[in-house]
């Protein structure tokens, strides 16, 4: 499951708002591990915010693999990107360009903040608990669900 923004990815809402993406924009990018059926059917949530607002501009599910890491930041193309900020994670320099790309905890934050929030408020990103997946398009169908109600504010 690959999704943007849907009020982005809607042509007429996108040409209303697309001043508010002109400006150069700093963004945040993390994974966060969770699983379906059993522990070793790892699922990585990749996504990425805007560094000011908070905001999810995109996110994609997957194995925590270089070509997923692609996908997240081929997405992210349609904004005008100043910075990225991200962890350690080696895909990360794979795709983006060294002059955009700052590595660091001390700039993701806002992100990480995100991920405690996302496992708060949905179980099967916990660690340890009950609450899990028999299906990968069970898992991402319900996180995906929660991102769309509760960060794009979709019914």
């Amino acid at each position: 499951m690959v999704t943007v923004n849907p009020y982005i990815g809607s042509r007429e809402i996108a040409v209303e708002i697309r001043h508010l993406f002109d400006s150069p924009m700093d963004v945040q990018a993390d994974e966060q591990w969770s699983y379906g059926a059993r522990k070793k059917n790892q699922r990585w949530l990749w996504y990425a915010i805007d560094a000011a607002t908070g905001c999810i501009l995109s996110f994609v599910f997957g194995r925590r693999k270089e070509d997923v890491c692609e996908q997240l930041i081929a997405n992210l193309r349609v904004f005008n990107i100043r910075t990225y900020y991200t962890d350690d994670w080696p895909s990360y320099a794979a795709f983006i360009p060294a002059n955009q790309h700052v590595i660091g905890k001390k700039y993701t934050q806002k992100i990480e903040n995100k991920n405690l929030l996302l496992r708060t408020r949905i179980k099967r990103l916990t660690r340890k608990t009950i609450c899990f997946s028999k299906s990968e398009l069970l898992h991402d169908g319900v996180i995906g669900l929660f991102i769309n109600r509760h960060c794009f504010q979709l019914n």
